[in-house]
């Protein structure tokens, strides 16, 4: 087997695994706030960050050595709130369709790049742009009395999640993957700790089994994207990252009772699609 497709095998494993966390989330976040669910997967994931980080090199104090702090600090509280937003989502909007509105955010990098980065977009990439905003109209389906103002939150978590990944692109101009990622773990769970004991709620023991297993899932599909991206670029493994949308969409419909209509694998597919596209686009600039 060669680098890359071990990567591509850890990348959909990690896909897999996340696609489960999403569920199980929206199990726990039924009966309990979101924020309580996602503090207690956040104490995990730190405490997976901080083993990660005193194995390297200078240990915790080499991880935690930044010249952007506050940018940092800054993007691990964002993604933390994100993930608290879209757990909301689940149980309001259901897994299938936050999902699909949240394939956005790689269209939404590309066009916050432009803006905030000084990137180069070229007019193609602009139009899969436009074209993934399309899918979303699709899938929010305003004007056919269906529009549901709680539909607007998962595009809410797809800026937040495509302005981290903007950030984590500029801090990484001067901070190695290391210190993002510990940032990424500690900040947000600190953050979520100032938040989440006010929202505690007594779980029964079968609940607490679930959490339990979201911690383990959580962790494990970290270190399996870690793992992804040590064995392939980037560019190869995005595409794959599209699996989570088709995963979830089964667990949601199986589960949960969620309806896969024509407007959502419709919308769906042309967000994917342009995703691809511009995807494709980048990749051939890079070569030229």
């Amino acid at each position: 087997m060669t680098s890359d497709q071990r990567g591509v095998a850890f990348m959909v494993a990690a896909v897999t695994v996340f696609a489960l966390q999403d569920g199980v989330s929206k199990l726990l976040a039924t009966n309990h706030a979101p924020v309580f669910v996602v503090m207690i997967r956040y104490w995990a994931f730190a405490a997976f960050v901080l083993a990660i980080s005193a194995r390297r090199p200078g240990g915790i104090r080499a991880a935690a050595r930044s010249r952007r702090p506050l940018a940092q600090i800054f993007r691990g509280l964002l993604l933390g709130a994100q993930i608290v937003l879209m757990t909301a989502s689940f149980v309001i909007l259901g897994l299938a369709e936050s999902q699909a509105v949240m394939a956005l955010y790689p269209l939404l990098i590309v066009g916050l790049g432009a803006v905030a980065l000084g990137e180069r977009v070229a007019p193609a990439q602009w139009a899969a742009v436009g074209l993934g905003f399309l899918g979303v109209l699709i899938l929010l389906r305003p004007g056919f009395g269906v529009f549901d103002p709680a539909a607007l939150l998962p595009l809410l978590g797809a800026f937040m999640f495509a302005t981290y990944g903007i950030l984590t692109r500029w801090v990484g101009r001067s901070d190695p993957p290391a210190v993002s990622f510990f940032y990424t773990g500690v900040a947000g769970a600190a953050g979520l700790t100032l938040v989440g004991p006010f929202f505690m709620s007594a779980m029964t023991p079968a609940e607490t089994a679930w959490m339990a297993l979201l911690c383990v899932l959580g962790a494990s599909g970290h270190y399996l994207l870690i793992k992804a991206y040590e064995q392939a670029e980037a560019s190869l493994l995005q595409p794959y990252a599209y699996l989570q949308l088709v995963l979830v969409s089964i667990i949601g419909a199986s589960f949960f009772g969620e309806v896969i209509d024509a407007p959502l694998v419709l919308g769906s597919a042309v967000v994917v699609g342009a995703g691809l596209f511009a995807l494709l686009r980048t990749r051939r600039r890079a070569t030229t």
